[in-house]
């Protein structure tokens, strides 16, 4: 074989690595956000058997890390890969990391709604919680869609989304003090539903972090400490 077939015979294979890594990702991440519904719809519901399953399937998310981590430490070691694809490469493992704290946030509402034997009731306060689920769950599955896409545009508007998530996190946070302080006998449940609400808050920082590998992916500059306006013109190359 000539050198210059053997070398596009191996640009090929480590494209098709690559692209079988990327796959990977997307389905940990879809699995990520399925068990993270299924543990607030079954806390919302008070159905411990939703809960059971997601606790019983976080395993299964763990195995796809090593698996993954595994996969792009061979690459590594086997492609020798340029700067791009090297930014590619630690980036994708930084976002494997982040989906398997997703999957722990969702275990632990799930333990929560087992523990608890009970549904989370009725009220303004629940509804605010269902809110939030929502709104972390959205930017997670649009963050992953700027990986697909490398969109570094979309990633920023999903990092955009951080600080709506944690005003709304701290009005949740306000109202069940005050709901503690009229009323003692409802600490029990209140303190429940903060840590719900923390979880997703903590989606919602995983998902922002994913959203600033993308740009780091794209435009080669790590944007995780740099203010908001910054890392939009970043994102639009301006």
């Amino acid at each position: 074989m000539r050198a210059s077939a053997m070398t596009d015979h191996i640009s090929k294979q480590f494209d098709a690595d690559l692209e079988a890594i990327r796959t990977r990702m997307m389905q940990m991440g879809g699995l990520v956000e399925a068990h993270a519904r299924a543990a607030i719809s079954g806390y919302l519901e008070g159905d411990t058997t939703r809960a059971e399953q997601v606790i019983a399937g976080d395993s299964k998310v763990n195995d796809l890390e090593l698996a993954i981590d595994g996969d792009l430490g061979q690459i590594i070691v086997r492609r020798q890969p340029a700067a791009s694809d090297l930014r590619l490469i630690l980036a994708a493992s930084k976002i494997v990391t982040d989906l398997e704290r997703i999957g722990d946030e969702a275990a632990k509402i799930a333990r929560v709604t087992r523990d608890s034997q009970g549904g989370a009731g009725q009220g303004p306060r629940v509804v605010a919680l269902s809110h939030l689920s929502e709104v972390a769950l959205g930017m997670l599955r649009r963050a992953l869609d700027a990986f697909a896409r490398l969109d570094a545009v979309a990633a920023a508007r999903v990092a955009a989304e951080d600080a709506a998530i944690d005003e709304e996190f701290r009005a949740i946070l306000r109202q069940l003090i005050t709901f503690m302080m009229e009323d003692p006998r409802t600490i029990s449940h209140s303190i429940q539903l903060v840590w719900v609400a923390k979880a997703f808050e903590r989606i919602g920082d995983h998902a922002k972090n994913i959203a600033e590998y993308v740009i780091y992916i794209v435009k080669g500059r790590d944007v995780r400490h740099i203010p908001l306006a910054e890392l939009e013109r970043e994102a639009l190359g301006r």
